[in-house]
């Protein structure tokens, strides 16, 4: 009888457990089930956490390149062998302290350069609504008031957020050109818009984004006060 009654204790306790195991199971297949589900429609690469010896290594070569130094040259006057040097500029080992300090002298640079990119912070513009800058340009002078929402720090990009505002006496201007590519949504208004030698009718919730290098701007003004978004981005001169 004893037994019979262990025997149901350890069934019901091997029961709970396979539910425990199950239900732990189950929850961990629907987090990872919402992490997909929420993961970007952009095919943006991720950006993964820089390993130190990689953003050391990227670091030594920039500055190398910049005093046109070859790898054995640089590897001479900071008392390494090439292919030491070889190693820590493609991120292959963690330099010695007393080994950064020769590449330091070397360089003519302190020892914290070598850790610029490692500690680099990630931009962030924020700005209340109304709070933008206004911007002189061209159009400005035809009624086109240009508010710029935001803008980048640093980096090899630059990107430019417009809230563009064309008032009741506003004037066509179908001139404008410019390095990079501009994306324009249209939030109000109704407008014919000219990108090169073709024509583009908008109103609110159109999109189009364009080479900005040919001439573009609103072509016709069908109906005003309208507003659209722009962005513009060109390469860091």
């Amino acid at each position: 009888m004893a037994t019979t009654k262990l025997s149901s204790k350890m069934l019901r306790a091997r029961t709970h457990a396979r539910r425990r195991t199950a239900s732990a199971r189950a929850h961990s297949g629907h987090a990872a089930t919402s992490a997909d589900t929420y993961a970007t429609g952009s095919n943006a690469p991720t950006t993964g956490e820089l390993q130190l010896e990689i953003s050391i290594g990227r670091r030594v070569r920039l500055l190398r390149q910049r005093l046109q130094l070859t790898a054995t040259e640089l590897a001479t006057e900071a008392g390494l062998s090439p292919g030491m040097l070889s190693k820590i500029e493609n991120g292959g080992t963690s330099p010695s302290l007393s080994t950064l300090q020769g590449l330091a002298r070397a360089l003519n640079v302190p020892m914290t350069s070598f850790f610029a990119d490692f500690e680099e912070r990630r931009d962030c513009s924020y700005v209340r609504a109304g709070q933008g800058v206004l911007i002189e340009r061209r159009g400005t002078k035809s009624g086109h008031r240009y508010e710029l929402l935001g803008h980048s720090i640093s980096g090899d990009i630059v990107v430019e957020p417009y809230l563009i505002t064309l008032s009741e006496d506003a004037e066509p201007y179908a001139l404008f050109q410019h390095d990079g590519v501009e994306f324009i949504y249209m939030l109000s208004g109704k407008v014919i818009y000219r990108h090169a030698d073709k024509l583009y009718p908008m109103s609110a919730g159109d999109a189009l984004f364009f080479d900005a290098g040919a001439p573009h701007g609103p072509e016709e003004l069908l109906e005003r006060p309208m507003t659209y978004l722009s962005i513009i981005i060109y390469p860091r001169a």
